[in-house]
């Protein structure tokens, strides 16, 4: 048996058990039910990005009960999808879905699209979202590789116990190379592997004792050796411009009328931080400026 078929062998062989455990340890999540359909899926892969399911479930909820289709987010002013974003953080992601939903309603008459290439052109949508509603709302053979997979992959297969700070072109080989070859098993593998990272191979404090393919791991097997890559990036959040950010936002958001600088400059003592972060908001389109430093939230 040479390399390549032996690497094959050991691949396949992850399927069935994660699978088995999927099917028996999935969330109920609601934008895995029916109901939810392609725009349910596409609204909770911008949403999850980043951002933890804790987090996103109540969002996601009150934005689907608003929006039930692509259409109805469309004949919206932007600066609303801003609104009901709240607190999910990286706001720019209302916008981008706001752009698709735009997008989605004058090029396929309100659909999302189901062909790949077609999602991967609608703005705002990148290689990861694109594969990800293709194979959760269509069940389509794509890999799917957020940090959940990347990190299962990265301990199962490759035997090390983080992926790269940044996805790469080895990781996409990799992940290709163990996709079930029949499309509805594929797009099951795809879920099945990241709520495994979810759930059991976390990124802090990995449970072997309950996960599926302990004995296949390959991280395990080696003993667990420790990260010797590139150092993983944290994130801050306090005293960063992120969090002015948030705090400029958050005005604009609760109120109804348009926002004097005055009410702006009271959420940051540091003026110059403050302006910085302004600017970019102004500059992200999260923000419009109007005449005597009054500001709102977009209008288009």
């Amino acid at each position: 048996m040479t390399a390549t078929s032996d690497t094959t062998t050991a691949t396949t062989a992850l399927h069935s058990p994660v699978i088995a455990w999927f099917d028996v340890h999935a969330r109920d999540l609601p934008w895995r039910r029916p109901e939810a359909g392609p725009w349910g899926v596409m609204v909770s892969e911008f949403m999850l990005q980043q951002t933890p399911v804790s987090r996103v479930l109540p969002v996601y909820e009150q934005w689907l009960a608003r929006w039930p289709l692509p259409a109805d987010l469309a004949a919206e002013p932007p600066g609303e999808a801003v609104r009901a974003w709240g607190r999910l953080g990286y706001p720019r992601r209302a916008l981008r879905l706001h752009g698709a939903a735009v997008a989605i309603t004058e090029r396929h008459n309100g659909k999302v699209p189901s062909e790949h290439a077609r999602l991967l052109a609608l703005p705002g949508i990148g290689e990861y979202t694109a594969a990800a509603v293709a194979s959760f709302a269509y069940g389509q053979r794509y890999a799917v590789l957020d940090t959940n997979v990347r990190r299962v992959f990265a301990r199962a297969v490759s035997g090390i116990q983080y992926p790269p700070n940044a996805t790469t072109a080895a990781e996409r080989r990799l992940a290709r190379s163990l996709l079930p070859e029949e499309d509805t098993r594929a797009a099951r593998w795809a879920a099945a592997s990241m709520e495994l990272g979810a759930l059991v191979c976390t990124a802090k404090s990995p449970d072997c004792s309950r996960c599926p393919v302990s004995e296949q791991c390959a991280w395990r097997l080696a003993g667990k050796p420790a990260h010797e890559g590139a150092p993983r990036r944290g994130q801050t959040y306090a005293g960063t411009d992120r969090q002015v950010r948030g705090k400029l936002l958050a005005v604009l958001r609760e109120a109804i009328e348009p926002v004097s600088q005055a009410a702006l400059d009271a959420v940051w003592d540091e003026p110059v931080q403050r302006a910085r972060a302004l600017d970019g908001l102004v500059a992200d389109g999260l923000v419009e400026p109007m005449e005597s430093s009054v500001y709102r939230l977009p209008l288009s």
